[in-house]
């Protein structure tokens, strides 16, 4: 069976403590995990580093490791990231916080839908890359065939080309969009749009095409 697995990065995930305690401690938060999720508000506990029980943050130290620990927070949900990404049915898999930012990971069956959410997203909380995209396809034998995208390879302006070349239709049949259209849309000359755009493509056949 198709499908895929993603993962996004949010820069600026909303009222969550545990992207802000992230800025704390150096690394990341990870082993993120959570309960209620109801009006009555959200359990969150992870695991950081031991600096973050004298760092003075609003959180209660649970169990220590010998050099990081698991702790507890708790907010209310009316800007969470993980709440609105699980309203919109799909479950996160995994969660990890750095720097401010949030990264989740998600499995789902069609592009159409990653499509979907991130537009959902970007419209909640503004800036929202794809980090990494893992497809599988099946052949008519049931092999997988999986292949692996690496989003990092792209440089941000790359990537924003191809994502707004996307969004606008640019690579849709019929095309929604032409050069000019989204170049405009972009803020810069076609000419310069074909170069970013060529650039990125590239990128992304090299990983395809060179997959082992």
């Amino acid at each position: 069976m198709p499908g895929m697995r993603a993962e996004l990065e949010v820069s600026t995930p909303g009222d969550c403590p545990v992207a802000k305690l992230s800025r704390s401690v150096e690394g990341s938060i990870s082993s993120i995990s959570r309960a209620g999720d109801t009006s009555d508000g959200v359990v969150e506990q992870f695991t950081a580093p031991n600096e973050l029980a004298a760092s003075g943050e609003d959180c209660s130290q649970l169990f220590e490791y010998r050099s990081a620990s698991v702790y507890q927070v708790e907010h209310d949900v009316r800007d969470c990231l993980c709440s609105a990404v699980e309203r919109a049915g799909h479950p996160i898999a995994n969660v990890r916080a750095e720097d401010g930012s949030l990264a989740i990971a998600l499995h789902l069956t069609e592009i159409e839908a990653l499509r979907d959410l991130v537009a959902d997203l970007r419209e909640e909380f503004g800036d929202v890359k794809i980090r990494y995209l893992l497809q599988v396809d099946s052949d008519e034998e049931g092999a997988d065939d999986v292949v692996p995208i690496d989003r990092n390879r792209l440089t941000d302006r790359q990537q924003e080309v191809l994502e707004t070349a996307y969004q606008m239709g640019y690579f849709a049949y019929p095309r929604e969009a032409n050069a000019t259209e989204v170049a405009a849309a972009l803020d810069i000359d076609s000419s310069t749009f074909t170069e970013h755009l060529a650039a990125a493509q590239s990128k992304l056949m090299d990983e395809l095409l060179t997959a082992p």
